[in-house]
């Protein structure tokens, strides 16, 4: 129900966007958020949109540089990187749950995707 695509391999400053296709349900009743998990670290959260796309969260180390959007009539969310730091590099995955949109642990979003792979080079 939820696919990413967009990763690659970028340089450091350089811009990445990322998109994940979901389900009509998915995109239309569901908060939806990004996480990303680098190489022997925990899953974290990146940033969340609530269904409307009226609220978004971000997390402290990507505020100003990421923004998170919404096309419910394409079915589709966006997460555009900009400035990409090295330790940006991860596996970024797209996540849904039912409910009020929260910036939370992995544990509070119930549906995910295969994840995505973002590499930035220094």
């Amino acid at each position: 129900q939820l696919e990413e695509s967009g990763g690659g391999l970028v340089q450091a400053g350089d811009s990445l966007r990322l998109s994940c296709l979901a389900s009509e349900t998915l995109i239309e009743q569901y908060a939806m958020a990004w996480f990303r998990q680098a190489p022997g670290k925990e899953r974290e959260f990146v940033a969340a949109s609530s269904w409307s796309g009226g609220t978004t969260m971000y997390a402290d180390s990507v505020k100003g540089r990421f923004t998170i959007s919404k096309d419910n009539a394409k079915n589709m969310l966006f997460l555009q990187m900009d400035s990409l730091k090295p330790e940006d590099t991860a596996v970024y995955y797209c996540a849904a749950r039912f409910g009020t949109v929260k910036a939370g642990g992995p544990d509070e979003y119930g549906n995910w995707g295969q994840g995505t792979q973002v590499t930035v080079s220094s």
